[in-house]
């Protein structure tokens, strides 16, 4: 009853039975209760009447949330569908939300009592301001000026109006609203901002009232950083912000002012004024923090006001530093008053707190980099040489030169720098290579999950002591080596300072010249070992053990170098083998195939006073050194000696290693098909599965590291590899047949199917690794036909492997078009059966979803003929599939097709079915992608939505399409050309998508892709102005509209770090290193 009577919008609506309805919702009554009033109430707010209705609700309700839910209401209409209405109900919206507004916030009582519900108006009051103003709300910004003199609680709420219009405009606009709305926006504020800052100015001398003057200086903060300069400099505001700054209750609202301030950089201009804001801060920051303070101490024990200031100190200097540290360089008075500051900087980056230290350490980088760079980039010897460490006189003649002053500007921050060095050492981040860690209570574990926010914390310290170690290399090793005694004599010792200091040790690799680094290194190494020998106790052993392994993975060059102490550690490595302390065997074992992979040639030549190469005797004794390892560590192991083995250059050896290396696994493999010859049902024991399993592995392992040079080994175990296969496929398909769906489950059935899998994975992997052999596919694809294919298309959906369908993209990627007569019986095989299992909706078969995709791609890609020679019918199955795709909300799916239909769409656009295809696909297409482009869940794909837009437009109007588009038999208007049935039919097409964008805007929208086809940042612009027009990405997180510009910048962030030894690590570098 209540229901029927609050659906009737024709009259005013009854609020007592709202009031109830609301409060069912959000009570504790039963669940039945609150799921009807949420039904009655989610009716409502979708009724497009209901919002004449907010007026009345808001007058004679109590009940916050009441007024709440018909906000809501009015919020939808105000952001999708004001500029529809008749302008006398926006006039009235508009005044009777001001009304109310100020009501509340004239009386004390009431303001504070409301305070919810007025923050609330005042959103809705920005929300119609951003459609209303400036155009058809002109004296808005007067009117409010005007309205706040007249009362201390009316001007703070107007305050706190400014804030969220200033946050609105500037913050966060960006694919809220179109760019030519914004910066009409941004001009009026600019334009009429001298009342605002009379205004702040007014309250700020005249006002003592402690809420007015924070919410003052709270609006201010959100405008500083966009005002027009002279209001900051050639106003008393300054000043007045300064006096606020002794005061605890504004100190930190004044500092973040002051901040904004010190962030802004418009040249030299108002150096003068800089200077002075610092000079008089810094004397007042000495009486508030007396510069003997323990910040660290103090920040722990602090209130959390005391947290914020500290935090906002951090932000102050950062900034402050960031722009205008060189104004500071002029006298020594300033200099001395930039040390104390950096002597402040450098205390607050000790305290325990990621976000404090994170805004420390990004400015050090960015300081660090600049001293750098003016070094490194500076084409005299005497700076350069001295950069590296070589002390140089002074050229004669250069005076005073750029030269001399570089020197003088090193030598003024050579003590800061120092200081910052033992910052970064005492307090480096945990590298992704470090297994061991501490755990909460206090014992050493194996590490669990990565942490990211820690990977990229180390990222940009690594970076930071490289250039530290760049600006003095003498400094940082005497540093790290008088820490590294202290560890020794015990005067230092703890876990952390030894992980830090190693992690330190380890990160700058590469930054000094080689003779340095290898003094500093033998002397490292040297003491860690020692550490290990005099220190007792099985975590302490663990931890040193862990350091050792880290650093000598860092310095693959000094290894190599060094004959001897490379031997040494990997017999090291070996002893860490043994112990079975958690995590120490991993490391060790990947750090064993790092080194390795590096120093791959030393390990296969004969080194002088010695016999045979070291593989040889590794291979003598493997039984025993892989005694104690878990099957996947055997399997690393496996693969770091496939590397050895891989770099040997006579054939006749290599092949002797590899068969002494599989000599385990062989013998293994032999006795078990032995045994499955006399009687296969050995076959389905499940320990025989297992190991069958285990070696399958150890192979692929090999495969992975050996590539080409595995052709021996694989052959020997190929045909009876796919006879097991075979076997384990139908005893899966019987399995599942006979026991139903939840049979795949069972713990023997997804053995059965692990086989499958490594089989299939051995096979991809070898053929992917090897190189300039095209006979293999030919030798190895035929007989996979039936026992990999043929099972594929004979299998229950549930007994289907993904790999399947990787394995065979992997092939034709690999041979490409030499697979062309094969694709018709892979097309028959999987297409259709794999089709069934993924379009039945869109979660069934991950796995099989993308894979089959890469195959598709691959089949496009390569052997595209192929596709052309398919019928009709089959095509057609290919492009529902393609768009299929791309309709998908799982991300990689999405993008994979989009590749494919834009690879497909070049390739039939150059073929002799150019207009066959597009008269089948092109609206279709068009169709497809406007859907996915326009609706919310397919923004990360904003790039080749574009793409394929672009291709399409630009195709049309090219005048290769020779018939018309449009069927003639259902269109009965004869278009001039394609291009003018285009855009017509895009424009009908939106229309009807878009009722609330007017019609001259949808045809304004097509005729300006039509325009802009050929440029594509221009064509990108203006459909995000459109998505923003079209409502559907407002109040959204936007940044995938704008990733491809993210990926350009990060590119020549990787081209840069090349340029600088040391900032991509050594073992990093993807290029065969050196070896020989």
């Amino acid at each position: 009853m209540a229901a029927e009577k609050l659906r009737d919008l024709s009259q005013p609506i009854d609020v007592g039975v709202l009031d109830a309805t609301v409060a069912a919702f959000y009570g504790t009554g039963s669940k039945e209760e609150r799921a009807a009033a949420d039904h009655i109430l989610r009716e409502l707010q979708n009724n497009p009447d209901m919002w004449l209705q907010v007026v009345h609700i808001l007058s004679n309700t109590h009940n916050l949330n009441t007024k709440f839910f018909a906000l809501q209401v009015l919020e939808g209409v105000i952001k999708y569908r004001w500029n529809v209405l008749p302008v006398e109900q926006r006039d009235g919206m508009k005044n009777y939300i001001s009304d109310v507004i100020v009501k509340l916030s004239s009386n004390e009582g009431s303001f504070r009592q409301e305070r919810l519900y007025v923050n609330k108006l005042n959103i809705i009051l920005v929300q119609i301001l951003k459609h209303e103003w400036p155009a058809r709300w002109r004296s808005f910004i007067p009117d409010l000026v005007t309205a706040a003199k007249t009362s201390e609680t009316i001007c703070e709420n107007c305050m706190a109006i400014l804030k969220l219009l200033s946050e609105e405009v500037f913050d966060f606009s960006r694919g809220e609203m179109t760019q030519q709305k914004i910066k009409e926006l941004k001009q009026s504020l600019n334009s009429e901002f001298q009342l605002i800052h009379e205004l702040c100015l007014y309250v700020l001398s005249a006002s003592q009232r402690t809420e007015l003057i924070r919410a003052t200086l709270a609006t201010l903060h959100a405008f500083l950083s966009w005002i027009p300069l002279g209001y900051i400099f050639e106003s008393p505001l300054l000043e007045t912000l300064l006096k606020f700054f002794p005061v605890p209750s504004y100190r930190n609202l004044t500092l973040q002012c002051l901040t904004e301030v010190a962030a802004l950089n418009f040249g030299d201009f108002y150096n003068v004024q800089y200077v002075n804001m610092y000079n008089i801060l810094m004397v007042q920051l000495q009486t508030v923090l007396p510069t003997n303070t323990n910040i660290p101490n103090a920040y722990t024990n602090g209130s959390s006001e005391e947290q914020a200031f500290i935090q906002n100190l951090a932000l102050f200097f950062t900034s402050f530093y960031k722009f205008h540290i060189r104004v500071l360089e002029t006298s020594q008075e300033n200099i001395n008053s930039l040390l104390i500051g950096l002597e402040y900087l450098i205390n607050i980056s000790y305290v325990d707190d990621t976000e404090v230290f994170k805004v420390c350490l990004d400015y050090w980088n960015s300081l660090v980099l600049e001293l750098f760079e003016a070094n490194h980039n500076l084409d005299n010897p005497a700076a350069t040489a001295n950069m590296m460490g070589l002390q140089m006189p002074l050229l004669p003649g250069m005076g005073d030169s750029l030269g001399t002053q570089l020197l003088q500007r090193r030598q003024l921050y050579a003590g800061p720098m120092s200081k910052l060095r033992l910052l970064m050492i005492s307090r480096m981040a945990k590298p992704e290579e470090v297994l061991i860690v501490e755990d909460e209570n206090g014992n050493i574990v194996r590490e669990t999950l990565k942490d990211n926010d820690v990977l990229v914390q180390y990222k940009i310290m690594r970076e930071t002591l490289i250039y530290l170690s760049h600006l003095d290399h003498d400094d940082t090793e005497k540093q790290m080596l008088k820490k590294l005694s202290k560890q020794l004599n015990g005067e230092d010792w703890t876990w952390n300072n030894l992980n830090t200091l190693c992690w330190a040790i380890g990160s700058i690799s590469g930054s000094m010249m080689e003779d340095q680094e290898n003094r500093f290194l033998v002397m490292v190494i040297r003491d860690l070992l020692n550490l290990c020998e005099i220190t007792k106790g099985k975590d302490n052993k663990a931890v040193i053990a862990s350091n050792i392994m880290y650093v000598v993975g860092q310095y693959p060059r000094f290894l190599r170098a060094h004959w001897k102490f490379l031997k040494t550690v990997v017999n090291k490595l070996f002893e860490f083998m043994h112990e079975t302390h958690p995590g120490v065997q991993d490391m060790a074992c990947d750090t064993f195939l790092k080194i390795v992979q590096k120093c791959k040639r030393k390990f296969v030549l004969v080194q002088v006073g010695e016999n045979e190469p070291f593989v040889s005797e590794l291979l003598t004794t493997l039984p025993t050194t892989i005694a104690d390892l878990e099957p996947h560590q055997i399997h690393s192991f496996y693969e770091s000696v496939g590397h050895m083995i891989q770099a040997e250059p006579e054939a006749s050896k290599r092949d002797e290693y590899l068969q002494r290396l599989m000599n385990l696994p062989n013998q293994k493999w032999a006795e078990i098909i032995g045994h499955a010859r006399g009687n296969v049902d050995f076959l389905k024991d499940q320990d025989v599965i297992r190991t069958v399993l285990n070696i399958l592995q150890t192979n692929t392992s090999a495969a992975s590291a050996l590539g080409t040079y595995f052709l021996p080994q694989i052959t020997l175990i190929f045909l009876d590899m796919l006879n097991v296969y075979k076997m384990y496929s139908e005893l899966i398909s019987s399995g599942i047949a006979e026991g139903g769906p939840y049979a795949s489950r069972t713990s023997y059935v997804k053995l059965l199917r692990s086989v499958k899998r490594e089989t299939l994975k051995l096979i991809e992997t070898f053929l992917d690794k090897a190189e300039d052999q095209p006979q293999i596919g030919k030798q190895f694809v035929p007989p996979m036909m039936d026992p990999v294919l043929g099972d594929y298309a004979r299998n229950l959906p549930d007994a289907r492997e993904s790999e399947v369908l990787s394995l065979f993209a992997t092939i034709i990627n690999k041979y490409k078009s030499a697979m062309i007569d094969d694709v018709p019986c892979i097309f028959e095989a999987v297409f259709q059966c794999t089709l069934e299992m993924i379009t039945k909706n869109f979660e069934d078969y991950p796995e099989h979803r993308l894979k089959f995709f890469s195959l598709l791609r691959a089949i496009a890609t390569h052997c595209f003929q192929a596709l052309i020679l398919l019928s009709p019918e089959q095509l057609k199955l290919v492009m529902d599939s393609v768009m299929w795709a791309f309709r998908h909300t799982e991300r990689n799916i999405a993008e994979t097709g989009l590749i494919l239909l834009l690879e497909m769409l070049k390739n039939f656009q150059n073929s002799e079915f150019c207009n066959q295809f597009y008269r089948s696909y092109f609206v279709l297409i068009v169709q497809e992608i406007f859907a996915v482009l326009t609706d919310t869940f397919h923004k990360p794909g904003f790039k080749l939505h574009v793409l394929v837009l672009q291709h399409l437009f630009c195709l049309v109007e090219s005048g290769s399409l020779t018939e018309p588009l449009w069927d003639a038999a259902t269109v009965s208007y004869p278009y001039p050309n394609n291009g003018m049935f285009v855009r017509e039919y895009t424009i009908k097409l939106l229309g009807a998508s878009f009722p609330n964008i007017p019609a001259s805007e949808v045809t304004k929208f097509v005729n300006g892709l039509f325009e802009s086809r050929t440029d594509l940042s221009t064509f990108k612009n203006h459909i995000r102005d459109f998505l923003v027009q079209s409502k559907e990405f407002s109040a959204q997180d936007n940044k995938d509209l704008y990733a491809e510009e993210a990926a350009a910048q990060k590119e020549r962030e990787r081209q840069r770090m090349l340029s600088i030894p040391g900032l991509i690590a050594p073992n990093e570098i993807q290029d065969e290193m050196v070896d020989s």
